[in-house]
């Protein structure tokens, strides 16, 4: 075997080495990651260089493919766990893929958001995120590719991926490039799938950024039966961009999920930043996205220029309290100085000032006390390194600081990840929003730990009840294989329970807002195809019952 790897290791001049490394991380008596560390210190490469894990996991897939080098079950699984990189990026039962889209205009003349040329609005080239997309050359098939193969090679499976378009704001970009983009991502998919896939494809210059709709969807009816399949598609937007047309257009795209900047409930606040829109188009957009199916990933941000502790703190408080708002996902951007913004000005006049570490902990714990069940915090600080920021907190764990003061019962901190699942129970939390009432059901260990959950919307119109999210925690693996919280049947428990709940309530339909990956599933599930979202009948009635196959009957909500 003459194999190198895209680390430049040559297996065959190094196999008695590697294979050496994989024996040893396979039979080490209670295994944590510094010994494996120990072991590649130990054990380094002819040319004098310590291997990586990466380079380690793929050989270990070539040694098998060859059959050089199987090891035992018990030892493989062991093998793999302290092998694998990075290993909480799938814990969440999905391998996510951010893409961004090009340099383009943007409405917003924020104060605090940095402007850099070779970006999209409010990113900055320093980025682990924005550091990928500039070097595929803003390329979504090579952003999508590449990064498939990335997480391949670090021993994360990619069956089952979640689409992360980010680039300012979605909807400023012409239609045709949005179809374009996203059918290109979707041709990645489906064009990543043999197991012999290590290497990374090359970017070439980008040619036509145009493609139809008849283009997007042949490509997503092929991704039903892809080895990468998109289960969830998220874009990010600003709420004075969405309107019922931009709604049915990001359904026809295949969006699940959008990620919205509302920073601030303060009309004077975002007037004093130049946010250009006000809290009530941020309501309005929210009912029309809740209406619509999505998931709502809120962006908020404190210590904005004219806010303050106190204000910081009641606004979250009314961020989950206003029947308007009630966010499923939260970003928490406290705001940061960069070089060359406008906030710039102010903060050398002495107009605004960053909060403390200690001001920002402190405010973090009122935060993670107050979050509800039903929201998940996704991420407290954005992932700008220290030479770029001029004053804000430089901590990028705050998080885990917090974490260890307070115990938060948001999503995140009670995802169940690899944990095992013996006993389990029910709960539905119930709560009221302007256009719905919302339950959300869960399935959990004895020690609160999450296990599923299921997102339904019963609408205040219409008689369709809607699904906006079905998710079962746990390592993402291969379809078809036993995982310690996935494929356990936990889905189809929550949706026979939904079943339930709608027909209870009196409603016709139970629509879904599928992801194109996960169509089929629903379809074993008894749901039928409509144009934009799929349903079932959960009662028979002698009312007037939705005859549209493109939409559930609540999109003539006034809002």
């Amino acid at each position: 075997m003459s194999y190198t790897n895209k680390y430049h290791i040559n297996i065959n001049l190094n196999k008695d080495v590697l294979l050496t490394i994989i024996n040893d991380v396979s039979t080490i008596k209670d295994p944590n990651y510094k010994k494996v560390e120990k072991i590649l210190q130990k054990n380094p490469l002819k040319n004098g260089n310590i291997s990586s894990k990466s380079a380690v996991y793929l050989s270990y897939r070539e040694f098998k493919k060859t059959g050089e080098m199987e090891l035992p079950q018990d030892r493989e699984k062991q093998f793999l766990r302290y092998i694998q990189m990075k290993k909480i990026r799938t814990l969440s039962g999905v391998s996510p893929v951010t893409v961004l889209t090009k340099p383009f205009f943007c409405p917003g003349k924020c104060i605090f958001c940095p402007t850099d040329i070779k970006m999209p609005k409010s990113y900055i080239s320093n980025e682990p995120g924005a550091q990928r997309a500039f070097s595929n050359k803003f390329d979504p098939y090579a952003q999508v590719f590449n990064r498939l193969v990335a997480l391949r090679n670090m021993g994360h499976p990619t069956q089952k991926v979640e689409l992360i378009i980010l680039g300012g704001t979605w909807g400023v970009y012409p239609e045709m490039y949005q179809i374009w983009f996203v059918k290109r991502c979707f041709d990645a998919l489906n064009d990543f799938g043999s197991s012999d896939i290590t290497q990374m494809v090359k970017v070439k210059k980008v040619g036509i950024q145009e493609a139809s709709w008849k283009e997007l969807f042949k490509s997503h009816l092929l991704n039903e039966a892809a080895q990468s399949k998109c289960v969830g598609l998220s874009i990010e937007t600003r709420p004075d961009f969405i309107t019922k047309d931009e709604v049915t257009r990001l359904r026809r795209l295949g969006v699940t999920k959008v990620q919205i900047g509302i920073q601030s409930l303060d009309d004077k606040v975002l007037a004093m930043n130049n946010r250009g829109h006000i809290v009530a188009q941020t309501k309005k957009a929210m009912n029309l996205l809740r209406l619509g199916g999505f998931k709502i990933h809120a962006h908020w941000m404190p210590n904005l220029y004219g806010s303050d502790l106190a204000k910081d703190r009641k606004e979250f408080v009314d961020l989950f309290r206003d029947d308007e708002l009630k966010p499923d996902e939260l970003k928490i951007y406290p705001c940061m100085l960069l070089k060359g913004t406008e906030l710039e000005k102010l903060y050398k006049a002495g107009k605004w000032k960053p909060y403390s570490d200690s001001d920002l902990v402190e405010l973090l714990t009122h935060v993670f006390i107050k979050v509800p069940r039903y929201c998940r915090i996704t991420r407290v600080i954005r992932d700008f390194s220290s030479g770029d920021i001029v004053a804000g907190s430089k901590k990028s764990n705050l998080r885990q600081i917090v974490e260890k003061e307070v115990k938060s019962k948001d999503i995140r901190a009670r995802e169940i990840r690899d944990g095992k699942v013996s006993k389990y129970t029910f709960k539905i939390t119930k709560y009221k929003t302007k256009v719905s009432t919302e339950y959300f059901l869960e399935y959990l260990t004895t020690e609160d730990k999450l296990i599923g959950f299921l997102r339904l919307s019963l609408p205040e119109k219409g008689d369709t009840a809607m699904v906006r999210e079905l998710h079962v925690y746990g390592k993402s693996t291969e379809v078809g294989k036993e995982g310690k919280a996935q494929h356990l049947g936990f889905g189809k428990k929550l949706i026979k329970k939904a079943k339930e709940i709608s027909k209870n309530e009196g409603y016709v339909d139970l629509a879904v807002i599928s992801a194109v990956g996960t169509r089929e599933y629903y379809r074993g599930l008894g749901f039928r195809d409509g144009e934009l979202y799929q349903f079932c009948k959960v009662k028979k009635t002698g009312h007037l019952q939705n005859k549209s196959t493109d939409a559930p009957r609540h999109d003539d909500q006034t809002i």
